[in-house]
């Protein structure tokens, strides 16, 4: 019998983590106000190889779904940014709140809400900014091997949240080449779990390849919440951006 392990997926949201077909009136409105931030995108896909190598069954998901919507319905369907290494959701570290969790074909669509926390603030203050992130899954469970040769999660696996993310080992699943004339910048995190020559490398080839599309290339930085790297760096560049911001 496998052990059931801490299983953690990434998936980039819809293009600038907005999409307003998904919010209704009254979110709109909050939007426009400026009293809410929401982002909306895919979270989850079943049948499908990710790019952790996994594939979800569609009835494995399709159960915790359906148990995971009690917990949206009960106002607790939090997530944290940037993944903990553990199966609990840490009160002291969520951002935001799932509001919303549906199917679109084979993929998981959800909708949440940014919350006035001190890590939402932080997730509110990097998508002003341009920050591309993706938004991850967190669950525990086995995992096989299949006769083509793909790990296929198990009957056993248990959803435990979504948290935000920014995943260094993944930079190629969310470059977004465009003109060039697009402020962005990017933020590469767990520089803990990848030996510094390697990241090195892999951010020295991302960059490389934004020349070939790009007039200027963007502002990044290299963070990790366990060495507390880049976090002094990362929060002076918010902190003048949101100086930089009109007041109304």
């Amino acid at each position: 019998m496998n052990n059931k392990v801490l299983l953690r997926e990434y998936y980039e949201l819809c293009e600038g983590g907005v999409c307003q077909d998904f919010l209704t009136e009254s979110e709109k409105r909050e939007v426009a106000d400026g009293k809410a931030m929401y982002l909306t995108g895919i979270i989850q896909r079943a049948k499908a190889k990710n790019q952790n190598g996994r594939v979800y069954p569609r009835e494995v998901l399709e159960r915790e779904v359906e148990n995971y919507q009690k917990v949206v319905r009960e106002n607790r369907a939090l997530g944290e940014l940037d993944h903990p290494e553990d199966s609990v959701v840490n009160l002291k570290n969520v951002s935001h709140l799932m509001t919303q969790i549906w199917w679109d074909g084979a993929s998981v669509m959800g909708k949440c809400k940014i919350l006035n926390t001190p890590s939402g603030q932080i997730l509110q203050s990097l998508v002003q900014s341009n920050v591309t992130l993706g938004i991850s899954s967190r669950g525990m469970g086995s995992v096989h091997e299949d006769r083509q040769g793909n790990t296929v999660v198990e009957d056993d696996f248990n959803l435990i949240c979504f948290d935000f993310v920014s995943d260094p080992s993944t930079i190629g699943a969310f470059m977004g080449l465009a003109e060039g004339k697009i402020k962005t910048t990017n933020v590469y995190t767990k520089a803990d779990k990848i030996k510094e020559r390697e990241i090195e490398k892999k951010v020295s080839d991302y960059l490389e390849k934004l020349k070939e599309d790009w007039e200027s290339l963007p502002k990044y930085f290299i963070t990790s919440s366990e060495k507390r790297l880049g976090r002094d760096e990362l929060l002076g560049y918010i902190h003048e951006i949101n100086e930089s911001i009109p007041k109304f």
